[in-house]
This record gives structure tokens, sequence and C-alpha cells, in this order.
């Protein structure tokens, strides 16, 4: 019999844990206890299973909300999520132009448009003030992005959709645990979506969560990702249009034995920021990522913002530098804004019919501004961004050996 081992880390001066691999992940006794328990049932399908229906009411516990429905990616709980909204065709959700095609993709599947808003160039994260200048009569919900797992300001922006009556979706998958005003994003809105994908804080190599506190929403999204079918019910029907985004019993293995470490990722991701905050923070030139207590970080990624006495070449400088030791690091982030992307410029889905951006769906609509220059603080925002891998597996060595690299890549040997 093969022996199973689990990842103790060493951290050797020169090597950095990567979130891709197990130097980086958290997995051990319990999520091979999980999964054994899974196989020897032999019950692989949630509907079937015993493992998902209990990590659905202990991630709704963590959240202190009553719906939770478990599915197979973060891509999977934003379409649930926006096929709740039941757009007709060629209606608009405003979304961040910095955002994982994720969140982007199941907009055009539900026969939607994408329209944009610009974001702060210090936080890259939308405001209430650019989501305003983009509703129209045709916005049937806004989706907003915690980036990097920093919330946005929710009170304006909650108040801005309470106004037009029009609802929220949070993009929570960078998010699990960061707070506004003591309440955790993903539960202000009408939905919050989670991922548990390779490189969150909690994971299962896929899979995610759609929370609500609506009754009604959260029966369309058990039926939507189920294929529409009322399972459990007297007479079950395929009642409406969906997809299978069930989570198997496996996944929900790994991810039922991550949650309750999942308070512990969080606090030791914030604790060593903030070593590296204060480490940072005293680089003329270097911005590093907010943090307070009305807006608590969870550090997905640590972003700093390099601007003048930097210059773009001290941004490459350091990413290259840090690749050295083998940390992840993706300057500029994205590099481009979601509408640059070849699906959305050549028009490449639903054949050559041009849909969903034919004129008779267009009216009323808003304006649709897929060009960079028209989003300043987005251009500004990447063009000033390098992100640093995070995760769990971080020690203070590992810490200091980042801000060690960082300042050596800038000012030479300083120690």
């Amino acid at each position: 019999m093969t022996q199973i081992r689990t990842n103790i880390l060493t951290t050797p001066i020169n090597f950095v844990p990567n979130d891709a691999d197990a130097s980086g992940r958290s997995f051990g006794e319990d999520e091979i206890r999980m999964l054994r328990e899974v196989l020897e049932r032999g019950v692989l399908i949630s509907q079937y299973g015993k493992v998902v229906p209990r990590l659905e009411n202990a991630f709704a516990a963590w959240c202190d909300v009553p719906h939770c429905t478990a599915v197979s990616s973060g891509t999977a709980a934003l379409h649930t999520a926006i096929a709740a909204v039941d757009p007709q065709p060629g209606d608009e959700f405003i979304s961040s132009p910095i955002t994982d095609m994720g969140a982007i993709m199941p907009v055009f599947y539900q026969g939607a448009i994408p329209i944009f808003a610009d974001v702060d160039p210090i936080t890259c994260n939308v405001t209430a003030e650019t989501i305003a200048a983009r509703i129209s009569s045709r916005t049937k919900a806004i989706i907003v992005t915690h980036l990097f797992g920093l919330p946005c300001d929710m009170d304006p922006i909650m108040a801005l959709a309470k106004k037009h009556g029009i609802m929220v979706i949070e993009d929570a998958a960078q998010g699990f645990g960061a707070t506004y005003k003591g309440r955790k994003v993903g539960t202000i809105g009408d939905v919050g979506c989670f991922s548990l994908q390779q490189g969150k804080h909690i994971t299962c190599g896929e899979g995610g969560f759609v929370v609500t506190r609506d009754a009604e929403l959260a029966r369309f999204m058990k039926l939507y990702h189920d294929k529409g079918w009322g399972f459990g019910d007297a007479q079950p029907d395929h009642e409406f249009l969906g997809l299978n985004y069930r989570m198997t019993e496996l996944q929900g293995a790994v991810a039922m034995a991550q949650l309750p470490k999942l308070d512990e990722f969080v606090a030791k991701r914030r604790e060593l920021a903030a070593r590296l905050t204060q480490r940072l923070s005293r680089i003329d030139g270097i911005i590093c990522p907010p943090d307070h207590e009305d807006c608590t970080h969870v550090y997905w990624r640590y972003s700093i913002r390099v601007v003048e006495p930097l210059t773009a070449a001290d941004l490459d400088r350091m990413s290259n530098a840090l690749r050295s030791i083998g940390a992840r690091t993706a300057p500029r982030y994205t590099q481009k804004l979601a509408f640059e992307y070849g699906f959305i410029k050549n028009r490449k889905m639903f054949g050559n019919s041009g849909f969903p951006f034919n004129a008779h769906t267009r009216s009323r609509g808003a304006e649709l501004m897929y060009d960079r220059s028209r989003y300043p603080g987005a251009v500004n925002g990447l063009d000033h961004l390098l992100c640093i891998g995070w995760n769990e597996r971080y020690d203070e060595s590992v810490v200091d050996l980042i801000a060690t690299t960082i300042l050596r890549s800038l000012k030479g040997d300083l120690q």
C-alpha cells in the first residue's frame, strides 16, 4: 500500500512556499480521513451524499446566513448568482474591468451585457461613484469584486443599489473572512459568491459557494445548480433551464476538512502581512495595501503600489528578484482590462449571431465603453501594481526574506 504523506513545511533561506503545490497548501490527516470515509461509503454524488450537505450548513453558519449551496467552482457560483437575477436578453450587469473572466463569461451565457465601472486606482476596487455613472434602465445587478481580499466600500454601493432597485452580487472569491464594518464580505449584498480553487484561502482544487439571506433566491440557486431539478420535491420536475454545477462528495470532503482551519489561515495571513507592511512602509515609492478596523484585508495576494520616485523598471526589478526566490508575483496583475480579452473584442460567442450585442436587444442600454481610454483609474491602478503571492504556510522568516529581497533589488544589500 502506498503511504500518503502530509506536507510538513521546512523553509530554506532561499525558498518561498507556493500555493500551486504542497509547499503552500495545508493538507493533512483530516483531509485524508474525510476522503477515505467518502470512498468507503461509495457515494460520490452530493445529491445522495452526506458530506456536501454538512459543508453547506457549516459554511452558512460561518457566514451567519441561512442559505448556502455548494457548487463545482467559483465560476459556477457566479453563474448561479447571475442566473438568479433572471435577466432578459440585453439586460446589463455592472462589473469591474479588473476581474477574472469567471465573473464576466456567465453574464454573456445568460444573454446579458457586462457594463464596466472604473475603479479607484489605489484600491483597484469599484466605488459607488464609478458604478452610478454606468447605471441605465437596463441595469439588473452590480457585481462587486473584493479584489485581493480588500473589501469595497459597501454602504454607499448598497444605498445606490437600493435607490435604483437593483441587486448586488458580491464576488468574494478572494475575500474569505474579510470584513466591512464588522460584516463578512459576501453577506452584505443579495448574494455572495466564494471560490475554493487551488490558490484561495481554503481549497478543494475547484469548488465554490453561493450564500444568501433570501429564501426565494436560495430556492432558485439550489435548483439552478442541479439542472433546474427539484430534488427532494414531492413531484420534481426540471422547472427551468439550468446546468449541472453540483459539487462532488470528494470535493466536499476536502473542503469540509479545510473549513475549520479557515479562521486560523486568515489570521496568519493578516499577521504576516502586517509584518511585511512594517518592513516596506519606510520605502519611498511603495504604497502598502490599506487595512483598518472598518475594512479588514485578508490578503489573497499582497499587492503593493509602486509610484515615484520608483519607476516601472523598479517594479519589474522587484518582481524578477522575488521570482528568483520562488515567490509568485504578478506585475500589473492581469495587465489587460476585462473587455480586452479576445472573446469579447472579437465577439467569439454564440456562433456568428452577434448575440447579445444585437441592436434589438440593446435598446435603452448604457454606452458600451470597451476602450481602455475610458478607464483611467483601472489603467493607472494596473500600471503601478505588483501582486505578491501569499499563503498560510509563510512564517516570519519567509516574510523577512521577501522584504529583504525587495530592498536589495532597489538599493543593494541593506543588511
